[in-house]
């Protein structure tokens, strides 16, 4: 069954083929994505319960790592795959949905569903990927493709939101590429597994300069503070479908590589302290920027940056506890980032904006709308019993099981930023929905389908919140599975070295042709 890691990134390019080649059938290039990401929803369930018995590693074209390419499906990977896909494809829905209510005018161009595939299977190839150039080859797909998606429609200020994007895009993948460069030359491979056997015997200033590397290019794409700038200038003016797909999933995929490497190459935690100082810097400054907004997709915006914050400070307590609310946080952010991200374009699309001080009456107007954006703005904020309460006690727990000052400030910084959040979105609420509106808005109506697609991954952050305890015993056997290292290494590297570079079913065949060549032999 090894074959099933490959699916989530050969389907989604063998449905954007298929997208492309019917261009002039939008419905049906909408069905081909619908079905695809479907396939690879149910694709992405199987892996999530196999990987109880271990990982599951497809060694491509035959050749076993750390020779050949390694797909490693380990609980982590499997966990961010459902999610990732989940939201992809009630994006998609969501986007489909735009398009048949607008007709010709509002459908996507053409090339938005196969771009919207590729995206999905660069996403899944970094999520999947054994070594670390694959990992950049997974970046550089989907970065690929969100340059497409960022700049759809070439508006003026899209162009230049996109030119900023694509620039420090570009920044982090040259970092990231000459760090694989050095790595490999100082160890002789870029297999994570391997990897994570020889860094500990080459010197430790080499090492750190690695970690560091790894971490600048890394903290770019998940959008970490100092290095956050480019995001909340980039976002807001894309198309709302697209947005939300970014928000959701793009700054994820650079802390999932950070969670992969910082834990599994570099187990000593050098950089620890470091990693929790930039998760209180990047939560403060982040929900400040918030609080200053007049425009909701500009605030949420910030909002994203600050609550990655949350995510890297359980990478930095180095803990399995910590690492464990890290990445309930992570599935927790992703669905109620994206869903905010949508509501946010209902808002738009009813009243003509997403400005505050031009908003107002949507909950007498719009009160459905009103319950999609309070539902999961609360839960960002952290309103008990929902997954942003129970993420960040998983962190306070783990932070105060250290008790260093440190922790106690990141304690406070968490809460603070809680407040800040709180008020961030109770004022969008009041502005939005509760005050009169200081001119009457236009009217316009909101399809069904493009509100109960948003309305579903409302619905699916509170089934997350019904479920946490299964789930936080999840993210607990994954934790605990980054810090120990070995299921990992040895589902990799099961000789415990560097091996044939073959594998098993290729040997046996070679086996068997000898046996055939030989004298006496069948034949």
């Amino acid at each position: 069954m090894t074959w099933l890691v490959t699916l989530p990134i050969v389907l989604p390019l063998i449905g954007a083929g298929f997208a492309l080649a019917l261009a002039r059938y939008r419905r049906l290039q909408g069905i081909v994505s619908v079905t695809t990401l479907s396939v690879v929803l149910v694709t992405a369930v199987v892996l999530l319960v196999r990987v109880d018995d271990g990982p599951i590693v497809l060694d491509v074209g035959g050749w076993a790592a750390p020779v050949g390419i390694a797909l490693v499906a380990d609980r982590l990977a499997a966990l961010m795959l459902v999610i990732s896909v989940t939201v992809t494809l009630g994006v998609l829905v969501y986007s489909l949905a735009q398009g048949l209510a607008d007709g010709d005018e509002g459908a996507p161009v053409v090339i938005y569903h196969p771009t919207f595939l590729i995206l999905s299977a660069g996403v899944s190839n970094a999520f999947l990927a054994g070594d670390l150039f694959n990992l950049y080859v997974g970046f550089e797909i989907l970065l690929a493709a969100s340059f497409v998606l960022i700049t759809l429609s070439g508006t003026r200020e899209r162009i230049r939101s996109g030119t900023i994007y694509v620039v420090v895009s570009l920044i982090s993948s040259v970092v990231f590429l000459i760090a694989i460069a050095l790595i490999y030359a100082a160890t002789g491979t870029v297999n994570m597994a391997q990897l994570a056997q020889r860094l500990p015997e080459i010197g430790s200033g080499t090492q750190l300069v690695l970690q560091l590397m790894l971490l600048v290019a890394f903290g770019i794409k998940a959008a970490m503070f100092p290095l956050s700038a480019w995001l909340p200038d980039s976002y807001p003016t894309a198309p709302a479908p697209v947005t939300a797909v970014f928000a959701g999933l793009l700054t994820k995929v650079g802390v999932y590589a950070v969670i992969r490497t910082q834990v599994l190459l570099f187990p000593d935690g050098r950089l620890n302290d470091l990693l929790l100082w930039v998760a209180l810097a990047t939560m403060i400054i982040g929900i400040l920027g918030a609080v200053a907004q007049e425009d909701i997709k500009r605030l949420l915006s910030f909002t994203l940056v600050s609550h990655i914050g949350f995510m890297i400070w359980g990478v930095g307590t180095g803990t399995v506890a910590g690492l464990s609310a890290a990445i309930f946080y992570v599935v927790h952010h992703i669905t109620v980032q994206t869903s905010l991200f949508l509501v946010a374009g209902l808002i738009e699309r009813r009243g003509g904006t997403t400005s505050l001080v031009r908003l107002g009456s949507l909950a007498r107007l719009a009160p459905l709308l009103a319950v999609l954006f309070f539902v999961p703005a609360m839960n960002l904020a952290g309103i008990p019993p929902m997954t942003g309460f129970l993420g960040k006690v998983g962190l306070v727990e783990a932070a105060a099981q250290q008790g260093t000052a440190l922790s106690w400030g990141l304690i406070a910084g968490g809460l603070l930023t809680s407040l800040l959040t709180l008020y961030a979105i109770t004022k969008t609420w009041n502005m939005a929905f509760w005050q009169e509106a200081p001119e009457p808005l236009p009217e316009a109506t909101m399809p069904r389908a493009m509100v109960g697609s948003a309305g579903a991954l409302v619905v699916f952050s509170l089934v997350l919140a019904a479920v946490a305890g299964p789930l936080f015993t999840y993210t607990d056997q994954a934790a605990r599975d980054l810090q120990a290292r070995t299921p990992y290494i040895s589902s990799v590297l099961p000789e415990g070295g560097r091996g044939t570079g073959q594998s098993p079913e290729v040997a046996q065949e070679g086996e068997r042709g000898d046996a055939e060549d030989a004298p006496g032999g069948a034949g």
